[in-house]
C-alpha cells in the first residue's frame, strides 16, 4: 500500500513539474532559457572504465584544440532587420528558441516578426540561444553563427538582410558587447585563425628551428616553463645515474646476463599489470643504482626487482599493484615481509630520492621536436623510438650513455629507419636535444646493433610487446643494412 502511495505521489509530482516546465517554456518572458532536468530523471554518469594504469594518449599530442569543422564559420557581415511597417501585436520570437540547449551561449540576434506593430522598426534582442560551441573571433572581431550551429531561426527569416562592415558604429557597439560577454581579448588570436599550411613553406627546410612550445592551451605541456624543466632534468640526470662498471667492481655472484633476464621478465610484468612506461624505466634505474653500491646474491635478485617495481609503481601509477600481487607473480618465492623489508632497504639506500630523469622523460620532448610542423603526429615514429629506447634497458653496456643521449639517439635511428634516404637530424632537433649528430654516432650504432640482433635474442619480451597492433608492429620493421657516415656530419644551424 505504501509502495502504491509513493508511486502515485511520484507520478503526480512528475506531472506537476512537467506541466510547470511546459508553461514556463511557452512564456515569452523565459524565451531561450534551457529547461533544467529533474535530478531523478537525469541520466546517470557512466562509471570509469579503466581507472588503473593506462595513460591514454590522444595525441600525442598530446593538447587538443576544437576541430575547425565544429567551430562557427567566420563572417564579415552583421545581421540587420529590414525596416518595415509597425505591427499591432507584441514582439514574438521564433518558437525554436524555446528548444532545450545542450550548451548555452550568448549570441546577438536581430529579429522581428512581420506581424509586430508595437515596436520600433529596428530592435536588437540579446537572448541566450542553443549552440554547440562558443562563437570564435574573426579577424575583424565580429561574431557570426551558422544555421547549422544554432537553433535560432532568425537568420532563416525573410525579414533579415546582411550589411557590410562599413557601418563602423553599429559594428563596434556589437563587438564591445560581445567581447565583454565572451571575455575575448583584442590582442589574442586563436589557433583556428592561423592555417598551419600557410606557414608550412617557411619552416619546411632543415635550417629553420620550429617552435614546439607554442601550445599554451594545454596545461599539461607546460609551454611557458618547458625549457626550464628540461634544463633541470639535463642537470639532474648526471646525479641520479648508476655506476657504469658495478658488475666488474662490486658484484661477484651476478653478471650482465642475469640482469638482462631480470629486466626482460619485468617487461612482461609491466605488460601484465598494464603499468605506464615510466614505471618500467624507473624500476631499472632503481635496480642499477642499488647494485652500484650493494653486493647482491643471485637468489635475491628477483626480490630486488619486484621491490624496485613496487616503489616505482607507487611513484607513477594511479593504482599500484599490492604487495600480495608481487608475491604472486614470483610464484610465492618470497613472502610479504621479505618484499617489504627489501623495499625499505632500497628506499633507505637511495635516500628516498625517487625522482630520476629517464630516457622516457626526454623521449616525450624529443618526439615533439621530431614531429616538427606535422599536423598529424606520426605514431610510427613515436612507437619505433620507444621500442629502440626500451631495448637499451636490457643492455648493461648502454649504462655508459646518459638517458638524454639514449633518447636523442633513439629518435635519430627511428627517423632513419622510417626514411632512409633523408637526413634524420635537423636544426630543430639539435636545438631542443642540445646534441649534434657527431655526439650521437657511437650511441646510435650501439642501438642499431641491438635492433638488428633483437630477432635472434633469447629475451623476446620487448620484441613481442612491440609486435602488437597497438604499437604499429614496429618491431617487425625492416632495418637498413647500414647507416651512412655523412648523416653524422654536423649541421650549419
Amino acid at each position: 500500500m505504501s509502495t502504491q502511495t509513493r508511486r502515485s505521489s511520484f507520478s503526480s509530482s512528475t506531472s506537476s513539474s512537467l506541466a510547470k516546465r511546459h508553461a514556463s517554456s511557452s512564456s515569452t518572458e523565459n524565451v531561450g532559457k534551457a529547461t533544467a532536468v529533474a535530478p531523478h530523471l537525469a541520466k546517470k554518469r557512466a562509471p570509469l572504465g579503466d581507472i588503473t594504469n593506462q595513460k591514454n594518449v590522444t595525441q600525442k599530442g598530446s593538447r587538443t584544440l576544437i576541430p575547425s569543422s565544429t567551430l562557427a564559420p567566420f563572417s564579415n557581415k552583421i545581421a540587420k532587420v529590414k525596416k518595415g511597417p509597425p505591427a499591432s501585436n507584441s514582439s514574438t520570437l521564433p518558437a525554436s528558441l524555446n528548444a532545450k540547449s545542450s550548451a548555452v551561449g550568448v549570441c546577438k540576434v536581430i529579429s522581428i516578426s512581420a506581424r509586430d506593430e508595437s515596436v520600433p522598426p529596428v530592435a536588437v534582442v540579446s537572448v541566450p540561444c542553443s549552440i554547440d560551441v562558443s562563437p570564435s573571433k574573426s579577424d575583424d572581431l565580429s561574431i557570426s553563427l551558422d544555421e547549422s550551429m544554432s537553433t535560432c531561426d532568425s537568420f532563416k527569416s525573410p525579414e533579415v538582410e546582411y550589411i557590410d562592415n562599413n557601418e563602423i558604429i553599429a559594428i563596434d557597439s556589437i563587438n564591445k558587447k560581445t567581447l565583454s560577454n565572451l571575455y575575448i581579448s583584442d590582442h589574442l588570436e586563436t589557433a583556428e585563425n592561423v592555417c598551419i599550411r600557410d606557414t608550412r613553406t617557411d619552416m619546411e627546410t632543415d635550417d629553420k628551428i620550429v617552435n614546439v612550445d607554442d601550445n599554451y592551451q594545454d596545461p599539461q605541456l607546460c609551454a611557458t616553463i618547458a625549457c626550464d624543466i628540461y634544463k633541470h632534468l639535463r642537470a639532474s640526470e648526471m646525479k641520479k645515474r648508476p655506476s657504469t662498471d658495478f658488475m666488474e667492481r662490486i658484484q661477484k655472484d651476478i653478471n650482465a646476463s642475469m640482469r638482462a633476464i631480470l629486466v626482460d621478465w619485468l617487461v612482461e610484468v609491466a605488460e601484465e599489470y598494464r603499468l605506464v612506461p615510466d614505471t618500467l624505466y624507473l624500476t631499472v634505474n632503481y635496480i642499477d643504482r642499488y647494485l652500484s653500491g650493494n653486493v647482491m646474491n643471485r637468489q635475491r635478485l628477483q626480490l630486488l626487482g619486484i621491490a624496485c617495481m613496487m616503489v616505482a609503481a607507487k611513484y607513477e601509477e594511479i593504482c599500484a599493484p599490492q604487495v600480495e600481487e608481487f608475491c604472486y607473480i614470483t610464484d610465492n618465492t618470497y613472502f610479504r615481509d621479505e618484499v617489504l623489508e627489501m623495499e625499505s632497504t632500497v628506499l633507505n639506500y637511495l635516500k628516498f630520492e625517487m625522482t630520476a630523469p629517464t630516457a622516457k622523460c626526454f623521449l616525450r620532448r624529443f618526439v615533439r621536436a621530431a614531429q616538427g610542423i606535422n599536423e598529424v603526429p606520426s605514431m610510427q615514429l613515436e612507437c619505433l623510438a620507444n621500442y629502440i629506447a626500451e631495448l637499451s634497458l636490457l643492455e648493461y653496456t648502454m649504462l655508459c650513455y646518459a638517458p638524454s643521449l639514449v633518447a636523442a639517439s633513439a629518435i635519430f635511428l627511428a627517423k632513419y629507419i622510417l626514411l632512409p634516404s633523408k637526413r634524420p637530424w635537423n636544426c630543430t632537433l639539435q636545438h631542443y636535444t642540445l646534441y649534434e649528430p657527431v655526439d650521437l654516432c657511437h650511441c646510435v650504432k650501439d642501438l642499431y646493433r641491438l635492433c638488428c640482433g633483437s630477432h635472434n635474442s633469447t629475451l623476446p619480451a620487448i620484441r613481442e610487446k612491440y609486435s602488437q597492433h597497438k604499437y604499429k608492429f614496429v618491431a617487425k620493421k625492416y632495418f637498413p643494412p647500414s647507416i651512412p657516415e655523412e648523416f653524422f656530419q654536423n649541421l650549419s644551424c
